[in-house]
């Protein structure tokens, strides 16, 4: 007892109210120790934290290892007696059961999930502990002895609490990182003047974005910025050709016209890469309407509240008129509006094309999905027509070489196929849009994928590249593919564009970073999850889609790199559904983080440059995405010049990749024979595998608008059985009509499979050309595999 009472002398003293129902040990630890009875310690959720709840789902528990006996030894034993486990246990589910434990919590920023998961935590670290800390054990001694209250837990619970989830110490902090009311606040450089804005509104090919170009030609220094590498390109171009010297600024590019490397009085940039400190008397921000893009939303946010320029004109849909003159409002801003109708006209056809047989001169078939446009391509070319081909993932350079081809009056190619990637950034010559579908696929602002029919505005973006002012079709028309679509085109076309109401914000890695202070040991993903359900915004903004940011931050987690590093590799824009790409950027952080600088030698291995012409799609789908690594690599350089060292050898090499990939579009129907040929023929050498009935699979998956066909012999769907009589309907039957009407066959492919089939009946379903080998490895033996 002389040792208790020499320890309890030389802890700091400090006055305190003793607790009800406790010991005389407990109640000198707890007025000397601080701790507070939790009826003083809790303080309201309202008064505290303020505006909404958290989501708690977000609050991942930290690990808090138990404790292990230290030189000192057990000092609560001594104190007192060792504790019983069993008798601790019961007295911690009395706790957690207690109703008036649950509010306190509650009150300290525990709901009940969180205050479940505390406990769990607490529990376990009382029972797996080999000692408590001296107050803890004392505590639950006086509480085993009847000389304590179960209540009097709480304190060291919520304590423990916040060791696991060290956010409910700084809540407050953090709302006010969080806090997106005022964004016009965060660009103090265009506040401190005051600005023009000038809108231009109206449809495609209304001449509304020439009239602002023609503005920024003729200011004393400008920047244009544009949705698209394309745009910008175009503008750098134009601006050059006009005799102002303008330099070209996008993520993967750097163009200095000044020969001794002094910046231009002009900039055509990408809108992410606008400089928003930078002075200049004419800024142009165009396609405004992408204000309220769910994952880039934040980028014409930024440009419009965040360019320092005298004048600052916007282009785009009326329907962002009321959005953007609200937003200047708060900026004490007025917005002059000027209003443009469509230079040329265009008419929404009474017929549907039906069948491709009816394409004329000028035609361009638009799908929503790469296999359609491989799919159309295809049946196109089998009827002797050329057609030239353009979608998302191509490089700008075969876009470019492929826009000209059709447009060339010289050149036979006449049909354009092609994705909503023709809806800005090219010039074409289209006399008529055909919609091959009128459902796309989608992400919404929670970052869930939806299948919808495509929206008024959408339509009316792609209908208006018809007709354009510049090309050789003064008048423009659009009709669908499918009698049954044209019907909801025109009434989709016949709506008017909903207003746009909201616009886009995006954390910044400095506010990420003020929230990796208050919690060091979060994953970047849950830092960003728990700003975003923090985050307060009024009603004209939402917080853009952090999908993406979030699965490259999962991928690269486990690789030693500082915050903003690890930052800038997570805003990397890459196409996550393209793996090589992905594993690329996990190579690329992996050399990063050991310091290693990723030279021109190192990209040529991993890429196994050089590479050859495509065989087949697969191929050319492999060149796109080698393409996009070569993007991902030049990104990154501007960002890391150190570590990426070898940016211009980078692009002399995807210049040529893109030729590569250019001759591949050229040939694209062959490649896609060259698929089609292998899959038959490994479709024919898995035919004893077949399932007994597939054929009412084939049908109803080439009724299914965008689900894949299943092509060769398996889309037959027929038995070794039934080949000699289902063989003489094959060039008969409405499945084989059908199959080379729409271009999935051929009469020649027809004759070849007939010949094949039959020579197979007559060998009693073996293959006699040694071409199949069995599981021993004999070839031609006709046994079947077990």
């Amino acid at each position: 007892m002389n040792r208790c009472v020499w320890l309890l002398a030389r802890l700091p003293a400090r006055p305190g109210p003793a607790p009800r129902h406790a010991g005389a040990a407990s109640a000198v630890l707890r007025s000397l120790g601080g701790l507070r009875h939790p009826s003083r310690a809790a303080a309201s959720s309202s008064e505290r934290n303020g505006g909404r709840a958290p989501d708690t789902s977000l609050f991942v528990p930290l690990h808090v290892q138990p404790l292990a006996p230290g030189p000192e030894g057990d000092i609560g034993a001594e104190l007192t007696q060792p504790l019983n486990k069993s008798e601790v246990l019961k007295i911690l589910n009395k706790f957690y059961k207690r109703k008036e434990m649950q509010r306190l919590g509650g009150e300290n920023g525990l709901d009940a999930r969180l205050f479940h998961q505390a406990f769990i935590s607490f529990r376990k670290y009382i029972l797996d502990s080999s000692f408590l800390s001296a107050d803890v054990h004392i505590i639950l001694n006086d509480i085993c002895c009847g000389a304590g209250h179960v209540d009097d837990l709480f304190p060291f619970f919520l304590r423990h609490a916040k060791q696991i989830f060290p956010m409910l110490d700084c809540m407050d902090d953090l709302r006010k990182i969080s806090d997106l009311r005022l964004p016009p606040n965060w660009y103090p450089e265009a506040r401190a003047i005051q600005r023009r804005i000038v809108f231009h509104a109206g449809p495609t090919n209304s001449g509304k974005t020439h009239h602002a170009i023609q503005r920024y030609l003729a200011a004393k220094s400008g920047i244009y910025c544009g949705p698209l590498k394309l745009l910008a390109h175009e503008i750098f171009q134009k601006s050059n050709d006009a005799c102002v010297p303008c330099d070209l600024v996008t993520g993967e590019e750097r163009v200095l016209v000044d020969p001794e490397g002094r910046q231009a009085t002009h900039v055509s940039c990408t809108i992410e890469m606008c400089s928003v400190t930078t002075p200049y008397e004419v800024a142009v921000i165009d396609e405004i309407q992408m204000i309220r893009d769910p994952a880039r939303g934040w980028a014409w946010t930024r440009a419009l509240l965040g360019l320092s320029a005298e004048e600052v004109h916007v282009c785009g849909e009326a329907a962002a008129i009321d959005l953007v003159t609200e937003l200047m409002y708060s900026t004490g801003e007025e917005v002059e509006v000027r209003n443009y109708k469509r230079l040329t006209p265009i008419t929404v056809l009474d017929y549907a094309l039906e069948s491709l047989d009816n394409l004329r001169p000028g035609d361009c078939i638009v799908c929503f999905n790469k296999n359609d446009i491989y799919s159309v391509s295809r049946q196109i070319e089998a009827r002797g027509l050329e057609c030239a081909v353009i979608y998302g993932s191509l490089p700008p350079g075969t876009k470019l070489t492929q826009a000209k081809k059709f447009n060339d009056p010289d050149d036979p190619c006449k049909i354009l196929v092609a994705t909503d990637a023709i809806g800005m950034g090219l010039n074409l010559s289209i006399k008529r849009i055909i919609f091959n579908s009128l459902i796309k696929p989608s992400i919404n602002e929670k970052g869930e994928k939806e299948m919808d029919a495509i929206t008024t505005s959408q339509a009316l973006q792609i209908s208006g590249r018809a007709g354009r002012f510049s090309s050789v079709f003064k008048e423009g028309e659009v009709t669908t593919m499918h009698r049954d679509d044209l019907v909801l085109l025109k009434e989709i076309l016949n709506r008017s564009v909903p207003p746009i109401e909201t616009a886009g914000l995006h954390p910044t890695a400095e506010q990420i970073e003020m929230f990796a202070y208050h919690l060091p040991d979060a994953t970047l993903s849950n830092l960003m999850d728990i700003f975003v359900s923090l985050s307060q915004v009024d009603g004209l903004y939402f917080v853009c889609n952090v999908d993406d940011f979030k699965f490259l931050a999962d991928m690269i987690q486990h690789i030693p790199l500082n915050l903003r590093v690890r930052y800038v590799f997570c805003t990397a824009p890459i196409n996550k559904k393209q793996p090589f790409v992905c594993t690329s950027l996990l190579k690329f952080a992996r050399q990063f983080s050991r310091n290693e600088p990723l030279t021109f030698d190192w990209i040529c291995r991993h890429t196994n440059w050089p590479l050859v012409p495509p065989k087949n799609i697969k191929d050319l789908v492999h060149l796109e995405a080698v393409h996009d690594v070569f993007d991902l690599y030049l990104w990154l350089s501007y960002r890391f010049m150190d570590m990426f060292p070898d940016a211009n050898l980078v692009r002399d090499i995807q210049k040529e990749l893109d030729n590569i990939i250019q001759i591949g579009v050229r040939s694209i129907t062959r490649l896609i024979r060259a698929s089609e040929r292998t899959e038959v023929n490994d479709r024919m050498l898995n035919l004893e595998d077949l399932p007994a009935a597939n054929q009412e699979q084939f049908s109803s998956a080439t009724k299914v608008p965008g689900q894949k066909r299943i092509r060769g012999s398996k889309a037959l769907g027929y038995k070794p059985a039934e080949v000699q009589s289902n063989m003489k309907s094959y060039g008969q039957g409405s499945l084989a009509a059908r199959l080379v009407r729409e271009g999935l066959l051929t009469q020649e492919m027809l004759k070849q499979l007939e010949r094949e089939w039959q020579v197979h009946h007559n060998n009693n379903g073996n293959f006699p050309t040694g071409k199949r080998d069995n599981q021993n490895g004999s070839k031609g033996t006709g046994k079947k595999k077990k």
